[in-house]
Formats: structure tokens, sequence, C-alpha cells
């Protein structure tokens, strides 16, 4: 077993900054490269940034075991396209698979994967899980989150067309990794669409392991006071260890955070270790 895991963040809303040959670039989206059990790309951003940011690190991308996605939004997926055929291997490619529904902005806008579920299969080797897998002893896909609690994940204004017919998206296909360690789990969340609360909760039924102590990634408050209010206490009750709010948080629930639990802000081009 890996002593250690590693995170490198390869894609997020702001950057690093950088020194002469070390000026990590940022972009809307999210990839991290985990670095445990197994070698996860999570994520790719919405273009080849992420491939990029990796060459700054040393990373080398051809080293993954494992490509998993947090859903099927183009800011988290899009950057796929930057692996090109005969450059990288034909990766393992784990996903959820209501990624593909022809899902939309509320104006009308493609909001999706940048392929159809066919073309991702000839490029990757698919493998599609609603459910909860298990790609190493210590780590987990939590697959489809419940949606428990009564302040997360309750309202949309995406759609999505099934065969013609106009239906809201809550993303369901939303989900995250959960990495066991001696300190408790480390969680992993691309954009919580499903409500970074209800993923926590959720990992912890899914590895039977209680005691949570890290949590990263995009937490999706973006402006809705109650659910920040909710979440923070959240938080409070259950003093977790390390916070990194990331991608998707609005500077106010940044501010919060800051305020009530002192967090630092990663950005691309940061990287850091938990002992497993």
């Amino acid at each position: 077993m890996n002593p250690h895991i590693t995170i490198s963040i390869l894609c997020e809303d702001q950057a690093k900054m950088g020194y002469k040959d070390k000026i990590f670039s940022a972009q809307h989206g999210f990839s991290v490269f985990i670095d445990a059990e197994k070698k996860i790309l999570f994520d790719s951003g919405p273009t080849g940034v992420f491939a990029d940011n990796a060459k700054l690190f040393g990373i080398d991308l051809k080293t993954a075991d494992m490509i998993v996605l947090s859903h099927g939004h183009w800011d988290h997926t899009n950057g796929l396209e930057a692996l090109k055929e005969g450059d990288f291997p034909r990766f393992p490619l784990l996903v959820h698979p209501g990624a593909f529904v022809d899902r939309r902005k509320a104006t009308g806008e493609y909001n999706g994967i940048f392929c159809s579920k066919e073309a991702l299969a000839e490029k990757f080797e698919l493998i599609l899980s609603k459910g909860p897998y298990r790609i190493s002893d210590a780590i987990y896909f939590l697959g489809e989150i419940p949606r428990l609690n009564d302040f997360e994940a309750k309202t949309t204004s995406f759609f999505y067309f099934d065969h013609g017919e106009k239906v809201q998206d809550f993303i369901l296909d939303d989900t995250a990794l959960a990495v066991k360690t001696a300190k408790g789990l480390v969680i992993v969340a691309g954009c919580s669409h499903s409500g970074i609360c209800n993923i926590i909760e959720y990992a912890r039924q899914v590895t039977h392991e209680e005691k949570v102590h890290a949590v990263l990634g995009g937490f999706h408050l973006l402006g809705d006071q109650a659910q920040l209010n909710r979440t923070i206490d959240f938080f409070q009750r259950n003093r977790i260890e390390n916070l990194y709010p990331m991608h998707c948080t609005d500077l106010p629930s940044l501010s919060k955070f800051y305020n009530n639990f002192g967090v630092k802000k990663l950005c691309a081009g940061d990287s850091f270790s938990f002992g497993m």
C-alpha cells in the first residue's frame, strides 16, 4: 500500500503565483491528479490546460492507471480531447452512465460532454457505474449520490432532452472519490451538484469509515445563502480537519469558509500530500 496520497491541482478557476518556468495556467473547470494506491486523473477541465500544467509538475499522464469523471459537464470533461490517440494508452475511463445526456443551460446552450458515449468508448476503455465502484483497497468511486438532506440539490436551471422531451436536469451523475487513509477519508469532489454534505455522508456509508480527514474540490456554493449557512453548520458540527473549497464556490462562500475555518484556497499549481 502506498503510504501517502498526493493530490496535484491541474485545472482550477485560479492559478497559484508562478515564477519563470513554473507559470501555471487557470481556467474555469476542474482537474486533479491523484497518486495513491492507483494513479488517477480525476476530471480533465475544459481544454488541454490540465496537460500543460501536468508537465510543469513533472507528472507523466501516461502513468495514470485510470481516468475518472465526476459528471458530464464540459468544464470537467472536454480536456479529454487533448489526449491524442497514439500518444497515450487506451485508459480505463470510469463514469456514471447518466453523464451522456443531451444537457443544456437555461439558455438552451449545450452544456455536456464534447462527444457521444460511443465515440468516447472508441478512445477509452469505458467503465459505466451507477453505483459505488471500488477502484482499489483504499479508493472508492461513489457513484450516484443520494439526495437526502433538505438544503442541497433541490432546484436546477438546467435541462436535457430525452427523445425530444425537455426534462429538468438535476445532474444525477454527479459523484466524487473517497480515499481511505490512516487519518480518515480524503474526499475529492468535482462540482458537488449533488451537495457536498450529501457526498460526505454517502462516502461514510460506502466506505464504512466515519472519520473524514479532508474534503476538497468544487463545493457548488453559488449565492444560496440558506444552503451556505447550513453547509457551514454541517462542517462546524463534523469538525473536519482539512477543508479546501475550490471550483464553483463563489467569493462570499469562500470568505465565510475562511472566517469560520481559516481555510486555504487551493489553485492550479498547488500540490499536497496526506499520510495513508
